[in-house]
């Protein structure tokens, strides 16, 4: 929870900048170069980290730390700068394959962003192998704090301010032709501050490079990289490629396609808290590999981030009809298509949160081909659905291609995981609770359809449903929530 809390703050910081878009642009469409963007960044992280920090908490368990952390550190800062420079000279290629011709300047603030974020991968990680969340927490969210405040000042604030007062002194400082490339220059700013606070850590990097450690390192990251590359894929595959497979022209496309990241951006309140729950998550996974117990605590932990994901599920789906409103009342109202594919993206991205769960056990078994298999079966499933789906069913296909695969992934984690680190997950209590919800969020849908345009009705009812399934948690697991209370009494916050 210490690691998590400030990775939510975070996270949600940079979510609301990220919803505020509706209320900025008139249009999704003129939203669509920069969501392509967004869709590339995550795919060149994994390729610029290739594996490195998982490799970190997996190695500073057998190894002197500080040579690891030497060694890796050196790897990662060579390979970004020749990684940027390819990147750089092939600048016009990813242009014209992005379909980013209108917006060019936007390949370059997306290489600088990645090459500065990929230098913070080991400071952070070490800060988390050292159990130092109060300074974890403030680089985390001073630098997307600065990132929020470049954002809402440049793009929120400034263009109706000048319109109204054309000889302010902002003037000298603003330039509206850049338009929403202020969100990759904050996000720039934004990330540089954070490498300064992380100054310290860096300081620490004494160049003193292992080759023998470093090609162990490698054997043991480099199925990660697949891991990651087709985790990518599942994640943004159907962003990517939507403006290609939809079959629309082009203004067409673009509006479906800001549309649809603005569908996804609301079911990503679920990724927000699994992105925070890995950050604790892993490097507590490796460092409890050792005791007896180990398989038990994987289990409870994984029961209890089901329950949490329900309720986050709940949250979305019982309380769609609030983001309508006031996408309907405050922005354009067609921001507010395809809302009802929400619930669909949100379990899907639960059972993504799960496959992180139970993943845990080929990482700790140096089996991470088999995570490869696994990730690269998945990207195929999504590729496939993504190009027979979407030109049918458009981002509802697209949706239904995400939930598919994730729904492999979990499924086949499993099985083969009960075969080689077996851990006793409460499976038939965990599947209940999911249907649980589901089956509320039903009971709330048909209500709703019967009696549409009552928000207060949705909300009251959204609320009584999230009360019922509360009450079925405190009853079932009543013991198990008391032993988690006292035990997060009793631990002490490290600075």
């Amino acid at each position: 929870m210490w690691y998590g809390l400030p990775t939510i703050a975070s996270r949600f910081l940079g979510y609301l900048m990220n919803m505020a878009l509706p209320f900025f642009v008139a249009m999704p469409g003129d939203t669509a170069d920069l969501v392509q963007v967004y869709t590339i960044i995550p795919f060149l992280n994994v390729l610029y980290s290739y594996g490195m920090e998982t490799a970190y908490f997996r190695f500073a368990q057998t190894h002197d730390k500080q040579k690891l952390y030497n060694t890796l550190s050196i790897s990662l800062l060579c390979s970004t700068i020749i990684f940027s420079l390819l990147l750089l000279l092939f600048k016009s290629n990813i242009t014209s394959v992005a379909d980013l011709e209108q917006s060019p300047n936007f390949v370059l603030w997306m290489i600088a962003i990645i090459a500065v974020d990929n230098l913070a991968t080991l400071p952070f990680a070490r800060l988390r192998l050292e159990n130092r969340p109060k300074r974890y927490a403030f680089a985390r969210i001073a630098g997307i704090t600065l990132n929020v405040i470049i954002v809402f000042t440049f793009v929120g604030y400034l263009p109706a301010h000048l319109e109204k007062h054309p000889d302010s002194l902002f003037s000298l400082v603003f330039n509206k032709d850049i338009g929403l490339g202020y969100y990759l220059i904050g996000n720039l700013c934004g990330s540089l501050f954070t490498l300064l606070i992380l100054s310290k850590e860096l300081k620490k990097i004494h160049f003193s490079f292992d080759g023998v450690l470093w090609k162990e390192v490698m054997k043991y990251s480099a199925p990660l990289v697949i891991v990651g590359l087709g985790g990518m894929t599942n994640d943004v595959m159907s962003r990517l490629i939507y403006r290609h497979a939809v079959g629309l022209p082009l203004d067409q496309a673009n509006h479906e396609l800001g549309v649809f990241a603005n569908i996804f951006r609301i079911a990503l309140l679920v990724t927000i808290m699994i992105q925070a729950f890995r950050m604790a998550a892993e490097p507590f996974f490796f460092n409890q590999s050792n005791r007896d117990d180990a398989q038990k605590t994987y289990a409870r932990i994984t029961k209890f981030f089901v329950i949490a994901c329900c309720f986050m599920f709940l949250f979305i789906a019982l309380f769609l009809d609030i983001f309508k409103w006031i996408f309907v009342h405050f922005a354009n109202p067609r921001w507010a298509e395809g809302l009802e594919i929400v619930p669909l993206l949100a379990l899907g991205n639960i059972f993504l949160g799960v496959y992180y769960n139970l993943s845990i056990w080929y990482k700790l078994t140096n089996k991470n081909n088999y995570g490869a298999v696994i990730t690269l079966i998945g990207a195929a499933i999504t590729i496939i659905a993504n190009i027979v789906l979407i030109p049918i069913w458009h981002y509802a296909g697209a949706a239904v291609a995400t939930f598919l695969c994730y729904s492999f992934m979990m499924v086949c984690s499993y099985i083969w995981g009960q075969k080689h680190y077996p851990v006793p997950y409460p499976v038939k209590k965990l599947i209940g609770y999911l249907v649980t919800v589901v089956l509320l969020y039903g009971v709330h849908r048909l209500i709703t359809w019967i009696m549409p345009e009552r928000l207060w009705l949705s909300v009251i009812l959204g609320i009584i449903l999230t009360g019922l399934f509360a009450l079925l948690i405190s009853n079932t697991e009543k013991r198990e929530i008391t032993r988690m209370l006292q035990s997060l009494k009793k631990k002490p916050l490290t600075s």
